[in-house]
Parts: structure tokens; C-alpha cells; sequence
């Protein structure tokens, strides 16, 4: 299908984007894999796009001992990025859609998006990132696994964007990983699990495809698992997914 009419606007600063995003019925767009399909469907149709590709919120930096992923890094950039990322981030990363997707696709975007099936969004949660979301009033930092609040819902504002992720770098005795069983048809996780283990053996995990949103889980994971009303199939699914995320992690640590 051809896209509804809509207004196209590339702002040249962070400040015109948000204040182009004043219109109720505007959306954002980044690398445009997540919007642009919405909109050939016409299951989106905004009444203008915010092209954010030339702010430069792009790029990997380790600063002030904190990994600093610009929203707008594709998931290429991301992987040929010389920092050492956790390895549930890296894993993520190679697990979305092919390499078409993978060098136009953003981050930022992605986790934008809120989708409940999204393989980034796990190793976000997993490994503790905080996301920063900047509104004209000033910016502000929700945890990754607060941030999701319902299928496609995130805890973003119309009038804010997320520019950054900020991720703690690997620590000494800290290992992580993560393992999907993709749907074949479609690509996205029946079940993925992103798995962190620290040096003191605690274990936090990203589930994606689960529920209705990327799940954190600490603690007792079958607990966590049962509540979901998963078919048997799927439960054992999620279950064998953790299990050798947490074994491949354990071996990292």
C-alpha cells in the first residue's frame, strides 16, 4: 500500500526536532524499518515525520567509565564499534533482521518502538543500561527494564526523545550472553533470553517475544515464567533459552 499524505521536516538541531514534535499527531523517525512499514499499512498515519538523521546522536564512547551508545548508532556501527561491550549487547545486535536491517537500523529506534519481540530490548534490560530521554524541559534517565509499559507503549512523551544509552562496561568476573528461537517466517524471537551474571553469581535477565513487553526477571525464573500463561510448548521455550544464556554467560564470567 502507498502511505497516507504527511508533512516531511529534517531539523538541523535536538531543539527543533522537539519543538516539531509539539503536533500530537507527529512522529520521529530514525533508521525507518519500525514507522515506514506502520505507514505503507497505514496502521500509522502521522501527520508529519521528524527526521532525525542529521542530529548526530550516533557512536560508542567509553566515558567517565560508562559505556555511551548514541540512539541513533545502527546495529552495524554498534558491532564494528572497537569497545568493549557486554556480549549479550553484541549478540543482540547479530540477532536482528539481516544485514540490510542492520546497517540502516538504530538503536534508539528500535527501543523506541517498544516492541514486545524486540531482541535489543532484552540485552538492554539484562545488562542494566539506563536510557536518556530529552524533552525542552531538560532530560532524564529511566532504567531500561522501567522503561516499557505496554505493547508498543514505551515511557516516552510526545514531546521527547531518547539520545542516548548508557551502559555499564563488562565488569572483571562478569559474564553475559544471549539465546533466541527466532520464528522462522518472521525472524522475531518466540522466546529470547538475554542473561547477565555478576562476579557475586547474581543473575538478571531480558525476556523478549514473551509477553507484552521485554521482561526483566530476578529471581526465581520459573515463578516469573508461569505467571506469563505460556503454552507448554512456549514455556519450555523460554526456559531452555535462559538456561543456556545463563551456562553460555557463566562460562564468560
Amino acid at each position: 500500500m502507498i502511505p497516507a499524505p504527511v508533512e516531511y521536516v529534517r531539523p538541523a538541531s535536538l531543539e527543533e526536532a522537539l519543538a516539531e514534535l509539539a503536533d500530537p499527531d507527529a512522529k520521529a523517525i530514525a533508521g525507518g524499518h519500525s514507522l515506514v512499514p506502520l505507514m505503507k499499512l497505514r496502521l500509522a498515519r502521522p501527520s508529519r515525520i521528524v527526521d532525525l538523521a542529521p542530529l548526530g546522536l550516533r557512536g560508542v564512547a567509553l566515558e567517565d567509565g560508562t559505556l555511551r551508545i548514541g540512539a541513533l548508532t545502527t546495529y552495524d556501527e554498534l558491532l564494528s564499534s572497537p569497545a568493549r561491550l557486554p556480549d549479550a549487547l553484541r549478540e543482540c545486535a547479530e540477532a536482528v533482521g539481516d544485514v540490510q536491517v542492520r546497517n540502516a537500523g538504530t538503536i534508539g529506534g528500535a527501543l523506541a518502538h517498544g516492541d514486545p519481540a524486540s531482541d535489543f530490548a532484552a540485552g538492554a534490560i539484562a545488562t542494566g543500561a539506563t536510557l536518556v530521554l530529552r524533552s525542552i524541559d531538560g532530560s532524564r534517565e529511566v532504567a531500561a527494564g522501567e522503561f516499557f509499559l505496554g505493547p508498543f507503549t514505551t515511557a516516552l512523551g510526545q514531546q521527547e526523545l531518547l539520545v542516548e544509552l548508557s551502559v555499564p562496561p563488562p565488569a572483571p568476573g562478569e559474564g553475559s550472553a544471549y539465546v533466541a528461537f527466532a520464528d522462522p517466517a518472521s525472524g522475531y524471537p518466540l522466546a529470547g533470553a538475554a542473561v547477565q551474571v555478576a562476579a557475586d553469581g547474581g543473575v538478571r535477565i531480558g525476556l523478549s517475544g514473551v509477553g507484552a513487553t521485554p521482561l526483566l526477571v530476578e529471581g526465581d525464573v520459573e515463578a516469573a515464567v508461569d505467571q506469563l500463561g505460556l503454552d507448554d510448548h512456549r514455556r519450555q521455550l523460554v526456559l531452555v533459552a535462559v538456561a543456556r544464556a545463563t551456562a553460555r554467560a557463566r562460562e564468560r564470567t
